[in-house]
């Protein structure tokens, strides 16, 4: 086995390369972050330039303690002199601001009434009014080229009552609820519960209000709608779905669609097999971007940009930045380039590439809108002249607006200065290591605690991201600070699987996951504990859906955890496919069969089958209405350790889908729980000494 342990760099600059002058760095800091910080905790998405440039309008993100929920409202802030003032207020949910072509108003989507509801607010005045009265939520707002209406994407149900006569209850009788008609492959969605039977459709709306005019019909996937772009001349809307007739068998075949708003004759641009999504139509309405790739039906494949010439219907594939998947992109305003973000090594950068010319990044450290964990993403807008202006993070701070420069990104928000600089932070250093499984080079992350001391010993936390085509990075995560905080190294990785590392990386793990990821995590946790400051006693394990994979995986394979947390997991394989809310997803694109089909690799790569090797004390962790990983799967694991006498307990967060930690309070009791169960398993002496844990031989690693 090859262990070596990098330190490349810290990563962080000092704290006032990332806030503003005016931040009160010399104020003495007064505690570590605790758990009631969560509550204070801010951050900026969303931002769209003014007409002018000078000027950006943003969506201010914060924690409502009364109500345990996260707020929002829109501010603006002077590109010149940073400062910043509200544009609405009040303990709402205002969000998706989009400028009028006229630069006179902006149209947001607010719950103030009730109800998620489409609002103009003049910029003249500051007054905002509602312009809509609609059954369900709108998205997609987008203003038409001359601004006299507004489009926007809203759910259709369709009639899905019982298809057979039942007799009428008599007058003033009390029966049961009737029951519910199901026919649809998607009849329950992971945060949504169980979903009506539909589709979202197209509408536009007056910008002075009144009634909305459908301008799409018929079936199609219902999760499949992105993306909604005027043509030039504002006599048609472009749009991406799935209306092919077996959509429900290929869920990710979308394709870009033209409707004519005077014909509603619906036209389709595009007809490859694979994802076409996202459009937007170039400035000068001349051309339509969009992203996708082609199906090979693997767990991962890079997003790559198009452009077509909507005169001619030809299309041709962008270079973007080498091997890597493109997130977010826009037009800059002479329809001669396109700004994109991506995500490269752990870290979100923004790059703006010349048509048929060099790419140039901009940006390095996007994203910041994950408060709980490390993840990618970020939002960025494009002035008329070329400016962007992106959220910002790094280790300490959660999203800031910055302007982006190759030179020095300069902040324009400092939305926790009033707090964070007197909290005594975690901070991070870069890991890179050669996996003991073929020497690929894995990289990681330790978060050190603060007044972290080489001569000591401290208790080790290996926390592992999920899904599991995902990728955690240098970012602010309010999770890692809270166990640093209690006196943890944390060390984070991206181990084989893990996206922004290219296509073959990723891939490794196609039909084989939960695998050789298991052997990076490992080589990752014999270098840290090489370094001398580990008390080799006091190793501890956790991670969240796919972390909960492989934490699972991890407590069947060695018992050389002190204790493990396994957070909305999958157990075993056959009952996830069957249950989870996108089986035809799983199922096709995660393995090589169906269930009936191959049920030797399910039990391979489940958890499940190795529970006969557990001794490790270990606690299940999920949220009740969770759809994503169903709450049975955390249910089938506990059970085991219970039947096997391993101690074992279940946390069950009310109301919680997969993301169980979407409320504050959510987030606390998940990092509380993890803490009680690891301190719970502290051995008695803290002091090093034999590594007393062993590998469980390979004839059992499947």
């Amino acid at each position: 086995m090859i262990r070596k342990l990098c330190v490349v760099s810290s990563i962080f600059l000092a704290l006032n390369s990332l806030t503003p002058a005016s931040a009160d760095t010399l104020s003495p800091v007064v505690s570590k972050f605790q758990y009631e910080d969560v509550f204070n905790l801010e951050y900026a998405s969303s931002p769209e330039f003014n007409s002018k440039g000078d000027k950006v309008y943003f969506v201010r993100h914060y924690m409502d303690k009364q109500a345990d929920l996260q707020r929002s409202n829109l501010w603006q802030v002077e590109m010149a002199s940073g400062r910043s003032r509200p544009m609405t207020s009040g303990a709402y949910n205002d969000h998706s601001p989009k400028l009028s072509p006229d630069g006179e108003v902006i149209a947001f989507i607010s719950d103030r009434s009730g109800s998620a509801q489409i609002h103009l607010l003049w910029l003249d005045t500051g007054d905002f009014q509602q312009i809509s009265r609609l059954p369900e939520p709108p998205s997609n707002v987008t203003w038409s080229p001359d601004g006299n209406h507004l489009a926007f994407a809203m759910f259709v149900p369709e009639d899905s009552t019982l298809p057979v006569e039942l007799p009428k209850k008599p007058k003033g009788a009390e029966w049961a609820e009737g029951p519910k008609f199901i026919d649809s492959a998607t009849y329950r969605v992971d945060g949504r519960g169980y979903v009506k039977q539909g589709n979202d459709q197209i509408f536009i709306l007056p910008r002075e209000g009144g009634t909305p005019r459908q301008l799409t019909f018929g079936k199609y996937d219902p999760m499949s709608f992105s993306g909604i772009s005027w043509s030039a001349d504002g006599k048609a809307i472009y749009f991406s779905a799935n209306r092919h007739e077996n959509h429900e068998l290929e869920p990710l075949n979308t394709e870009i669609y033209r409707v004519g708003l005077d014909t509603l004759d619906v036209a389709v641009l595009t007809d490859r097999y694979g994802p076409d999504a996202a459009p937007q139509v170039s400035p000068d309405g001349k051309k339509i971007a969009y992203l996708g790739f082609d199906d090979q039906h693997r767990g991962y494949e890079n997003t790559s940009l198009y452009v077509m010439e909507l005169d001619s219907g030809e299309s041709r594939k962008i270079e973007t930045a080498s091997d890597r998947s493109v997130d977010q992109f826009k037009w800059t305003a002479d329809s001669r380039s396109i700004a994109y973000s991506y995500d490269d090594r752990g870290n979100t950068k923004i790059a703006v590439k010349r048509l048929g010319g060099r790419n140039r990044v901009l940006a390095s450290d996007a994203g910041g809108l994950s408060l709980g964990r490390p993840y990618g993403g970020s939002d960025f807008a494009v002035s008329p002249r070329g400016d962007i202006v992106y959220t910002r993070t790094n280790g300490l701070y959660p999203a800031e607006l910055a302007k982006a420069d190759t030179s020095a990104p300069r902040n324009l928000t400092n939305l926790n200065g009033d707090f964070l600089p007197h909290r005594k932070l975690a901070h991070l250093q870069e890991i890179v290591v050669q996996s003991r499984h073929d020497s690929r080079e894995i990289q990681g992350w330790l978060a050190f605690p603060p007044d972290f001391d080489t001569s000591k010993k401290y208790p080790l936390m290996l926390e592992i991201h999920g899904g599991p085509f995902a990728n955690y990075g240098p970012r602010f995560a309010a999770e890692i600070q809270l166990y640093a905080a209690a006196g943890y190294v944390v060390l984070f990785t991206n181990p084989r699987g893990s996206t922004s590392y290219g296509e073959e990386f990723a891939n490794l793990i196609h039909h084989n996951y939960p695998s050789h990821d298991y052997d990076d995590l490992m080589t990752a946790v014999d270098s840290v504990v090489d370094q001398g400051y580990i008390d080799e006693k006091r190793l501890y394990v956790t991670g969240g859906s796919g972390g909960g994979v492989l934490t699972a995986w991890i407590v069947g394979k060695t018992d050389r955890f002190r204790a493990a947390v396994v957070a909305k997991p999958v157990i075993n394989w056959e009952s996830f496919v069957l249950t989870a809310d996108f089986s035809r997803f799983f199922s096709k694109y995660w393995f090589s069969g169906m269930p009936w089909e191959k049920p030797e690799e399910y039990r391979r790569r489940s958890p499940l089958t190795y529970v006969g090797n557990v001794t490790t004390p270990t606690m299940l962790l999920t949220g009740e209405q969770d759809f994503r990983t169903p709450i049975s799967e955390s249910e089938q694991f506990y059970q085991a350790l219970k039947l096997r006498q391993v101690p074992t307990a279940m946390v069950r967060i009310p109301g919680a889908s997969h993301g169980i930690a979407a409320r504050p309070s959510q987030l606390i009791a998940k990092v509380a729980s993890v803490l009680y169960w690891f301190e719970k398993y502290t051995p008695e002496s803290e002091e090093p000494g034999e590594q007393q844990a062993t590998n469980i031989s390979d004839e059992t690693k499947g």
